[in-house]
């Protein structure tokens, strides 16, 4: 039996996947030990961990070592909202570990990945998908965080490493000095902006498009599964608003209040404090990145950080 590589870093990681001449005898291996049939191999391309296709009816994840932590995130996660959510998640088939690495099979549910049908869909039917994803994050964070609780960081210890490095980050990625002076200024009020020590609740913080399914049904479009679970955390309930702020709701007033309507939200909710909360969540945010925020020229309507909040958030959404 061949064995898996020892792999010390995420390119050598990315590398090694993206040829399917390193992986395929491994898959097939662990397929073969679960007494799954694994004919036909097709990878995905999206996601941090070698995600696989077999014979169209499940799904197998390996996780190098450097990933142990998301496969305890995902297993842990989706064991325990398993049942109890109103959109489907995968189901673990089975799971275990090989030579440092750990692996779960799971459902393979269907629907069409988000990134790839949220660009086809209507205004009205991008409005009514936030809804149900504003309903989904609401379901997810219901559910006692259970040995969940237990995953570094917590909630404060992440702020906390969040803040020491976030000037750096931003300033690697290139955001204007001019904005980098009014980070600063945002950071020294970041501990008494964002709360703390309020009981923790299960954050994703990936509800963005590469992590869901879509269907449409009789011309509706729907949130048909959610998927991908490497990254969740416990924390702020706020912080899981943030990727559909950025990558979906463009800034326009209607997807905003659509989103937060679906999560609960009454418009006179999102103040001033509530804009400023998301705002600094999003700067710290693990994988935040300015420049990807999905409105177009939000660059040339700011003259200083804090006019993004508007911008994301528009005033006319809270009437």
């Amino acid at each position: 039996m061949t064995k898996l590589p020892i792999i010390s870093d995420k390119q050598a990681f990315a590398n090694w996947r993206a040829q399917p001449e390193n992986w395929r005898v491994h898959v097939s291996d662990i397929a073969k030990s679960e007494n799954i049939s694994a004919d036909t191999l097709a990878p995905y391309q999206a996601g941090t961990n070698l995600v696989v296709d077999l014979n169209g009816s499940l799904v197998l994840k390996l996780f190098p070592p450097l990933h142990r932590g998301q496969f305890v995130s995902e297993r842990t996660t989706l064991r325990l909202l398993g049942g109890k959510l109103s959109v489907p998640i995968p189901q673990i088939v089975a799971e275990g570990n090989r030579d440092g690495w750990s692996y779960l099979i799971m459902t393979r549910l269907h629907g069409i990945l988000g990134s790839v049908a949220w660009p086809t869909l209507a205004e009205s039917q991008k409005e009514r998908v936030l809804r149900q994803i504003g309903r989904a994050i609401a379901e997810v964070q219901s559910v006692a965080p259970g040995e969940l609780s237990t995953i570094e960081p917590t909630w404060p210890n992440f702020i906390t490493k969040q803040v020491a490095g976030c000037i750096e980050r931003h300033r690697r990625q290139g955001l204007a000095s001019s904005l980098l002076s009014d980070l600063e200024e945002l950071l020294q009020d970041a501990s008494t902006t964002v709360p703390l020590y309020e009981p923790p609740v299960i954050l994703t913080g990936e509800w963005i498009p590469e992590n869901f399914l879509l269907a449409e049904e009789l011309g509706q479009w729907r949130l048909a599964a959610l998927i991908d679970f490497g990254d969740v955390m416990t924390g702020w309930r706020e912080y899981d608003l943030l990727g559909p702020s950025a990558f979906m709701c463009a800034g326009l007033p209607n997807r905003v209040r659509s989103l937060l309507d679906g999560y609960g939200l009454e418009p006179k909710m999102l103040d001033s404090e509530m804009r400023r909360r998301l705002l600094t969540l999003m700067i710290l945010h693990r994988a935040s990145d300015l420049r990807h925020i999905y409105i177009d020229g939000w660059e040339a309507r700011i003259s200083k950080l804090a006019d993004l909040e508007t911008v994301i958030w528009p005033v006319e959404a809270s009437c």
